[in-house]
């Protein structure tokens, strides 16, 4: 039996933790193989604590960022790939963008995770959303790389939450229960130093979304993680 899998596409380091940490870690449970494909190392806008440090260099805090997000994914369960497109701004180029369909079809991931489609506050956010779509639908195209003995079926994408939902026009869709994996979650909080005044912000996030996915499901929840589906179920009943 072929192995499932799971593709999350992200800005940088931080965005994998914070916002899909525990889908990643759950699915890792399950025996899904997970992939982070990691397009910058969030070494100019997301690194607040890492510059700080007297002298420090770009390479440093690189280096650094790296480092954390290599031991975030282990922590998690996942194997990650870097681009090193650099962040603020962040610019994807043809060549990401290839080898990122490449991914899809060897992978065939079952479904994919990626930022949201909008963000006033962090542009890099809605590049990599729209980069993952793309290569989404390239690597569907029977004429791109043609193979005959190739299969591929286009994944269901599901956005995590941005940091400010509301400005963002994220409505959520899916309330993913993550208590089983708090824990392994914290636990790859606590590898991102350079971004630590952030624990507490999105360990309220996850009690929130705990507790709405208790009311929404009549189970009991204490952390949750929030995603919004972007394209539609199909479906054979509703219940």
């Amino acid at each position: 039996m072929t192995q499932k899998a799971g593709l999350v596409i992200t800005a940088h380091p931080g965005d994998f933790v914070w916002r899909a940490g525990g889908a990643i870690a759950l699915h890792a449970r399950k025996g899904y193989r997970m992939k982070i494909v990691c397009l910058s190392y969030g070494e100019r806008g997301e690194s607040q604590f890492a510059w700080k440090k007297a002298g420090v260099s770009l390479a440093d805090v690189k280096a650094g960022r790296k480092d954390e997000a290599e031991r975030a994914a282990t922590i998690l369960g996942a194997e990650i790939e870097f681009f090193d497109a650099g962040d603020y701004p962040l610019r994807v180029t043809p060549e990401m963008l290839d080898r990122t369909i490449d991914i899809y079809r060897e992978l065939k991931p079952a479904f994919v995770l990626t930022h949201a489609l909008e963000d006033p506050y962090n542009f890099d956010h809605p590049v990599t959303a729209h980069f993952a779509q793309e290569a989404r639908v390239i690597a569907q195209a029977a004429g791109h790389k043609p193979d005959p003995d190739r299969s591929y079926a286009a994944p269901p994408v599901f956005l995590f939450e941005p940091h400010q939902p509301e400005q963002c026009n994220f409505k959520p869709q899916v309330i993913l229960n993550i208590d089983d994996v708090w824990k392994q979650k914290y636990e790859a909080f606590q590898v991102l130093a350079a971004q630590k005044h952030l624990w507490a912000y999105y360990e309220r996030v996850a009690l929130n979304r705990g507790m709405q996915g208790g009311r929404n499901s009549g189970r009991p929840m204490t952390y949750g993680e929030a995603y919004q589906r972007l394209f539609p179920d199909a479906v054979e009943v509703l219940a």
